[in-house]
């Protein structure tokens, strides 16, 4: 990591630290003690080893479609790419620096620019319809049971809805009409031409032409790999499902047991797609605050409430961190490329 992003981690750790503070400012130091000396840190590592396995799935997603260029992948390596992709992902706002470090870190394990870019748009295309579908069917099975505790959050979720089935739609029309994109560039390069240099912006045009063929010919291949294409689009859904079912175990390390599991699922869902609408790095402030909103219903108790919220973020958030900290240290041995 360079100077900046050091810094952008620090500020967020602190902003991070901050939030916990502020939600214990009310609370009996007591009751907390009691309620952390209580915990069932056997349900704490099942909500642990979840997270574990949603990168592991994610890892054997990307395996699978580098498979065409690079057979000899190692898994290790793989696993390394999700987590790098977390901690750019939260020292940046609106997540944007998950995918470049995503690129970069598969060139220095030997896949090439073109091929991983490729590979990485597919995978988050792939990624975006199952976050979508996932989304569709909570509301379809549970937003009557869930239309009290999302009334304050009604706006930010049809918001979200709105945002994320665009994203699909225009990745959809990007992987299947790459000629009407190559118009759309060239005319708005055309148009850019007015006011900055020629030069300059026929040099952007070509790389994002030469990166929509390179997309364009994965999403050909892939599509034809119609196994290929269903295999990932299931793994991602099980990946999904491992990562929305992590409050529930955290719900019973704390004696709460009167809960359904797909209710749980549901309103983490709900969460997710309201996180990613707010500008700081991780969600932060916004991710706090539709957790208690949304689950503070089902935690009666302060204490409970504050400590649930605190070992969600430890186990899905700055986990990730610390641990794409350590794979971004690990020097991986490259893959060989197939030709």
């Amino acid at each position: 990591m360079d100077r900046k992003n050091k810094w952008a981690l620090g500020v967020i750790l602190v902003i991070g630290l901050g939030i916990f503070a502020w939600e214990f400012r009310k609370l009996s130091f007591a009751q907390v003690w009691r309620e952390l000396i209580n915990l069932n840190w056997i349900w704490l590592l099942i909500a642990l080893s979840c997270m574990l396995i949603h990168w592991g799935i994610e890892a054997k997603i990307l395996q699978g479609l580098l498979q065409r260029h690079n057979s000899s992948y190692s898994f290790i390596n793989a696993y390394r790419i999700p987590l790098i992709e977390h901690l750019f992902n939260a020292i940046t706002p609106f997540s944007s620096g998950g995918q470049p470090a995503q690129l970069m870190a598969l060139k220095k394990t030997g896949v090439d620019f073109g091929v991983g870019g490729s590979v990485l748009l597919m995978k988050f295309v792939v990624y975006q319809g199952m976050i979508v579908l996932n989304f569709v069917s909570c509301v379809l099975f549970g937003y009557q049971a869930l239309s009290n505790q999302l009334s304050k959050l009604s706006t930010f979720v049809l918001i979200g809805l709105v945002v994320n089935i665009g994203v699909i739609s225009l990745l959809l029309l990007i992987t299947f009409k790459a000629v009407w994109l190559k118009k759309i560039i060239h005319w708005v390069a055309g148009f850019l031409t007015k006011f900055i240099a020629t030069e300059k912006i026929m040099k952007i045009e070509i790389s994002l032409l030469e990166k929509v063929d390179s997309f364009y010919e994965e999403s050909l291949y892939i599509r034809s790999q119609r196994s290929l294409l269903i295999k990932t689009s299931l793994l991602t859904f099980i990946q999904l499902i491992f990562y929305f079912v992590v409050p529930y175990f955290i719900l019973r390390s704390l004696g709460i047991s009167e809960i359904n599991i797909l209710t749980i699922i549901s309103l983490h869902a709900f969460i997710i797609l309201i996180v990613s609408l707010f500008p700081l790095p991780g969600g932060a402030g916004g991710a706090e605050y539709s957790f208690t909103l949304l689950f503070g219903s089902f935690i009666l108790s302060p204490e409970k409430l504050v400590i649930a919220l605190i070992l969600w973020r430890l186990i899905t958030h700055y986990t990730g961190i610390f641990m794409g900290i350590a794979a971004l240290s690990i020097q991986s041995p490259k893959s060989k490329t197939t030709t």
